[in-house]
């Protein structure tokens, strides 16, 4: 950082990304010229036969190009270890290593075209010298065609674009020109970043919804991604750097005095009876996930249990809307929920943007109707994902500004018609007219379940919803307020997701920024050092994350690119740790629906072992989830299987529940 300048353009990768790269290189080139050098000196003897001559000259020349080889990447690695990620200083003289490295590509192309050419003409000498040639051939052009592979990954389409200004920088241009330009980037980023997820996507459909998508997560990430001098490798320093930091404050939290509210008994109680539906209405969110998460949690019995299914015709006495192996899915939901095929209203596996898979059951444990929608299965649940911004929602709940995330909302208004246009919630309730209504969900399930309950309260008061691990970038303030009434979130420890906001992401890369800026060690110590420390432990205070007073004139490079015009229009480029975040209009910031349960693991059992764990669960303000926590389960804590482990613990650990099934089943059709 900033990324490497060469040939008049920048690069994705830095100066000190070399390290490891080279040394692997450079242990491959030591092994091969001692194996050439021990292969001449053992059988120079023999190469008096025909073609012998030119095999002894291109076994000595070979050996004076790998010494040379050797001599620069020794070179560049010893200088990309130099310096600090934000210090490239001690680092300017790696665009001429690279060009003399780029340059010895020529001649060893050629000697390797060279020696190919002589073993194709058969030449009748010692067959261990030959083999031996062979596979210098073979290692010459597997190295040549990595280079090329590499050079493709690290090319940046926009980095002829990143310093248009070498000398002056953009605070010498009017501030029209400067404006001009600066658009001028941002739509170039917008169209690369649309180009490559077009690529990416390129087995999903091109609706109308697609494209729409297309764009929205196009912008997303050139907002994002365009106004910072960051490479990948920078990113991975900063996580690794902020787990060690985050780790370190909470360590001293914890022996410092810490003084906590005990909750009343009204709150316990409430909390009890929350845990006990959260436990029995997560087996619904999980069951529309279909096989595949039925499978991944059985996997020595799961497809025993639901191969009948599969394997049925498509003559039944129930009808499955829209997908494939639908039969596979219906089976493992019996399986999970434990009803019978009789209960179920409605099951759609119809999966397209915008558009998410849900069933509707009756549930006669709890007597309820039970609308459950699925999460993030596929490409196309993605892209709705990503379609961050903001939508205002035109909503029938007296509350000012109605808005959400768009993609999500886009979703809950598709089951919203289903259920309603269709007609499939007057089917259940004129079943079951006593029951009432309750809508669940995972992850982007539990997001699209949230504005659903929401959708549908003015029609069924009573409905209630239960979100499993939603995202935090949903709600606008005042309908987070108004979801408290009816709404309950639970989350499983550092998920990720339920602190994954627009805003937040913005937070994170303004405290990644920071945590290098403030970091006088090289990436590669980073790296090496994060590595052990997420796979074995050990004192985050090791490894400090904050310059000592003196060492601040290491910095002789500032953190973003200069001469980015992008950089200087990002709210990011101030380094103040009280200063306000900025967020664009598009991207306001956003909070995750109702009461919030925090499921926390006690103590810690290994960092990746949770056969042992233990959980404890509490009600949980929203501004714990304003920050995005890094560690090895921000993304297992997600997983739909660990939560629902995670809760069973809980509750068994709290209390015991009894539940009396309703007596008698209605005999109904699914549609």
């Amino acid at each position: 950082m900033p990324g490497m300048v060469l040939f008049g353009r920048r690069w994705a990768i830095a100066s000190d990304d070399l390290v490891f790269p080279g040394f692997f290189e450079l242990s491959l080139r030591v092994v091969w010229w001692i194996g050439i050098l021990t292969l001449y000196l053992m059988h120079r003897g023999k190469l008096d036969c025909a073609g012998g001559a030119l095999l002894s000259s291109y076994l000595i020349v070979l050996l004076v190009l790998l010494a040379v080889i050797i001599c620069t990447v020794s070179a560049i690695v010893c200088v990309s270890m130099k310096g600090t990620i934000c210090n490239p200083g001690p680092r300017k003289s790696m665009s001429k290593l690279l060009y003399l490295r780029l340059v010895l590509f020529l001649p060893e192309m050629v000697w390797a075209s060279l020696g190919a050419a002589w073993i194709a003409d058969d030449v009748q000498c010692d067959k261990t010298v030959v083999n031996g040639i062979i596979a210098t051939v073979i290692i010459s052009w597997i190295i040549i065609v990595s280079t090329v592979v590499t050079i493709i990954i690290v090319f940046d389409p926009l980095g002829g674009k990143m310093a248009p200004y070498p000398s002056a920088g953009p605070n010498h241009l009017d501030s029209r020109e400067s404006s001009q330009l600066l658009h001028g980037l941002k739509t170039a980023a917008t169209s690369v970043w649309e180009t490559r997820i077009k690529f990416l996507c390129c087995c999903v459909g091109k609706d109308d919804h697609t494209r729409v998508a297309f764009s929205s997560t196009a912008e997303l990430f050139s907002t994002y991604f365009s106004d910072t001098d960051l490479v990948p490798s920078d990113i991975a320093a900063g996580l690794t750097l902020l787990h060690q930091q985050q780790d370190s404050i909470r360590n001293s939290q914890e022996l410092g005095e810490v003084i906590s509210h005990s909750p009343g008994a009204p709150q316990e109680a409430d909390l009890d009876a929350e845990l006990a539906n959260c436990q029995h209405y997560m087996q619904f969110a999980a069951a529309a996930y279909g096989w595949p998460l039925y499978i991944y949690r059985n996997p020595f019995t799961g497809l025993c249990k639901i191969g009948g299914d599969c394997c049925r015709s498509g003559t039944m006495d129930y009808d499955l809307v829209g997908g494939e192996q639908l039969h596979c899915h219906f089976g493992s939901i019996l399986h999970t929920t434990g009803l019978q095929y009789r209960d179920f209203i409605h099951i759609s596996f119809h999966d397209k943007v915008y558009e998410l898979p849900f069933l509707v059951a009756l549930d006669h444990r709890k007597e309820s109707v039970v609308v459950a929608v699925r999460g993030t299965m596929s490409l196309q649940d993605i892209l709705t994902d990503l379609s961050a911004e903001n939508e205002t929602l035109n909503l029938e709940c007296g509350v000012q500004d109605c808005s959400a995330h768009k993609g999500i909302s886009q979703a809950a208004r598709y089951v919203y018609r289903r259920l309603v246009n269709d007609g499939i919630l007057s089917q259940a309730f004129s079943i079951a007219p006593e029951y009432r209504l309750v809508v669940v969900g995972h992850s982007l399930g539990a997001g699209a379940a949230a504005l659903l309950a929401i959708m549908l309260r003015s029609s069924y008061p009573l409905v209630r919803c239960y979100a499993f691990s939603p995202p935090r970038g949903l709600l606008s303030k005042s309908l987070y307020e108004y979801s408290k009434n009816f709404i309950v979130s639970l989350v499983l420890g550092k998920d990720v997701i339920p602190r994954l906001s627009v805003t937040n992401l913005e937070d994170l890369k303004k405290r990644i920024l920071r945590v290098i800026a403030h970091c006088n060690k090289p990436k590669y110590q980073i790296l090496l050092h994060g590595c052990w420390y997420e796979l074995f432990g050990g004192s985050p205070d090791n490894f400090p994350t904050e310059l000592d007073g003196g060492a601040q004139a290491d910095l002789t490079q500032p953190l973003l690119g200069e001469q980015s015009l992008l950089t200087h229009g990002s709210p990011t480029y101030s380094f103040s740790s009280d200063s306000p975040l900025e967020s664009p209009t598009k991207y306001p910031p956003l909070y995750p629906p109702g009461r919030i349960i925090h499921l926390e693991e006690e103590g810690t059992s290994g960092r990746f072992c949770r056969s042992a764990a233990r959980y404890s669960a509490r009600w949980s303000h929203e501004s714990q989830f304003s920050k995005i926590l890094i560690g090895p389960k921000m993304l297992t804590d997600h997983m739909p299987d660990i939560l629902m482990k995670a809760l069973d613990s809980v509750v068994s650990d709290g209390a015991s529940y009894v539940f009396c099934p309703a007596g008698g089943s209605s005999n109904v059709d699914v549609v």
